[in-house]
């Protein structure tokens, strides 16, 4: 059984900072692309920012330039740091990784249960 666990979500005013963290836990075998995405009231879910397991990453043009994401290899952990946040950035957002649990397992998707972050104007 595999878990993710965000933390780090918040109410934050807008040109603020929030630091978005998440951990894998469980049959772990490897775990190839995480990434975070979000899902503001009544749209559907979209990509924010991935990250490989050897440190690519790419971003979504709404948070190029505000975002970073990063991992930890060995934690199996990923974070995102949001700097100049933007009302429009309310949402919550999930923690995602593809993860095989054993040598013989393709790797499958995996969702965290999501974190609020709201930033006021």
């Amino acid at each position: 059984q595999v878990q993710l666990v965000e933390s780090g979500g918040g109410l934050v005013q807008a040109g603020g900072s929030l630091r978005l963290s998440c951990a894998a836990s469980g049959n772990i075998f490897a775990i190839g692309v995480m990434g975070w995405y979000r899902q503001a009231p009544g749209k559907q879910r979209d990509l924010v920012a991935t990250v490989t397991s050897d440190g690519s990453t790419n971003y979504a043009d709404s948070v190029k330039g505000r975002g970073t994401i990063s991992r930890d290899n060995a934690k199996n952990t990923v974070s995102l740091q949001m700097n100049s946040l933007k009302p429009e950035d309310t949402a919550v957002y999930f923690c995602n990784a593809n993860i095989r649990t054993t040598i013989l397992q393709i790797y499958k998707n995996y969702w965290g249960q999501g974190t609020q972050v709201t930033v006021s104007s």
